[in-house]
């Protein structure tokens, strides 16, 4: 059972002060003083999803909440140059959580932040605005968008104190292992994220050895984007307690299956689950076989922010159930995006290609966008494919229209680079960035020498 006090009470009392900014800061002031918090950490997210934080004394979050902490946005990946550097945070009341691992007598809490410049505006580089923002378009609509992330990572030993890829377990999908350090990081993490208002549905050994999942609740885009970034700090922390390296890396050992970060989505509208319709095929509605069309229509460019990594299209290969071919299934695993056979306020469609690398902000918000489009342009998706896609032929797939994902971080890129939508949705500021990083990282790998191709090269020619 959650405790009341661990739990954030700012998201309705900020509705209930109706807007008064003094009082909601007397309030934050004062609930940080009855939790006996002694140092905060504010935290956000760079352009490539790493979580960011500083550290402050409690007795600066006045300052904090009025006029926000100023840091240097030129030392973070993606944010600004150094003419233009400094930047501000601003802590978000709502986000407001206790680290539950921190002493009770000295406690820590932490906040969410929003990135702003010095003219008091938001900086339109900082992923959180850019999600909000789609999100308050498609709210003019009438729309909420909510998701609901899987997050795969793997647990491996430390050795030196430094990571390794030396598995901790030989367990596979649903595995009952016995305890050992795994599932000890497993069972922490649960209890921790629950202390934090997560609403945990399930936790269990994956597929590969030494690989888990954890999976949330639904919930609003915005929020669970947050919660993301906040399990990723969560799994490294509390691994590095038992000794061991939580990795959200796509595919960090070759023969086994990849990390992914599967997808649920659904709109609703009007208190009802748009995507649902009894009389609609498969029990969807137009407006989720919109949706669908407008992923499927956008889904190259979404990759290049969903799969960011030169790793991650190592696991987006036929043969170890990440996605490859592009097309949706109300009945099968092998699509891109299926329709689970949940249907009435539960009907959602998984997009399954992300992995957990990606930015959760900048993913949800392509995926909202094209969606959208999607259900404003009424676009028509493909046919459900019902059969096996990886137990097609070439000639069955090129049949039926179904064709690849980009292949690699250069095609994804191109890819991102000629979608005007995707790239209105971003901004100037940040397919600049993106496109600068991605081709940094594609021609820093291009020109790297690796051991297989030594091992295949070296002695032969």
């Amino acid at each position: 059972m959650v405790s009341d006090e661990r739990k954030s009470p700012f998201g309705s009392l900020a509705a209930s002060h109706g807007g008064d900014r003094a009082e909601l800061i007397d309030a934050v002031l004062k609930q940080l003083e009855n939790d006996n918090v002694r140092s905060v950490l504010l935290q956000f997210s760079d352009m490539v999803g790493k979580p960011k934080n500083v550290a402050i004394p409690t007795k600066q979050m006045k300052k904090a909440l009025t006029e926000g902490i100023s840091f240097d946005g030129s030392s973070i990946q993606g944010f600004a140059r150094l003419e233009e550097s400094d930047m501000v945070l601003r802590p978000e009341p709502a986000t407001y959580q206790i680290i539950p691992w921190s002493d009770e007598k000295y406690r820590v809490a932490r906040f969410i932040c929003d990135v702003y410049t010095t003219r008091g505006e938001p900086f339109i580089g900082d992923p959180r605005y850019i999600l909000r923002q789609q999100l308050e378009k498609a709210a003019k609509l009438g729309y909420t968008f909510n998701v609901g992330p899987e997050m795969e990572f793997f647990l491996f030993r430390l050795i030196n104190g430094h990571p390794s890829v030396e598995l901790q377990d030989h367990g596979g999908y649903f595995d009952q292992t016995p305890t050992d350090p795994g599932e000890d990081v497993r069972r922490d993490l649960v209890t921790s994220l629950s202390e934090m208002g997560f609403d945990i549905e399930a936790s269990h050994h994956e597929v590969a050895p030494s690989q888990h999942e954890i999976d949330f609740t639904y919930g609003n885009a915005l929020a669970m984007a947050d919660k993301v970034v906040t399990f990723k700090f969560v799994a490294k922390t509390l691994a590095l307690h038992r000794g061991l390296h939580a990795t959200f890396m796509a595919k960090p050992i070759y023969g086994i299956n990849g990390s992914g970060m599967h997808v649920n989505c659904s709109l609703m509208k009007d208190g009802q689950n748009a995507f649902f319709d009894p009389e609609g095929e498969h029990q969807l509605s137009d407006t989720a076989r919109h949706f669908i069309a407008g992923i499927l229509k956008h889904i190259d460019g979404i990759t290049r922010i969903a799969n960011p990594t030169v790793n991650s299209y190592k696991r987006l290969i036929p043969g170890y159930e990440a996605p490859v071919y592009v097309g949706w299934s109300a009945m099968n695993r092998s699509a891109l995006i299926r329709v689970p056979s949940s249907r009435g306020k539960s009907t959602r469609a998984e997009l399954r290609s992300p992995d957990p690398t990606c930015n959760p902000y900048l993913t949800f918000a392509v995926m909202l966008a094209a969606g959208m489009e999607g259900v404003t342009q009424k676009i028509e998706p493909p046919e459900s494919v019902d059969k096996n896609i990886f137990r097609m032929s070439a000639e069955e797939r090129a049949a039926e229209g179904i064709r690849c994902l980009p292949w690699s971080l250069h095609e994804a890129n191109t890819a991102l680079m000629n979608d005007p939508l995707l790239c209105s949705v971003l901004g100037e500021h940040v397919v600049s960035q993106i496109n600068r990083l991605g081709e940094l990282e594609w021609g820093d790998f291009s020109k790297h020498i690796t051991d297989w191709e030594l091992n295949r090269y070296l002695a032969t020619y």
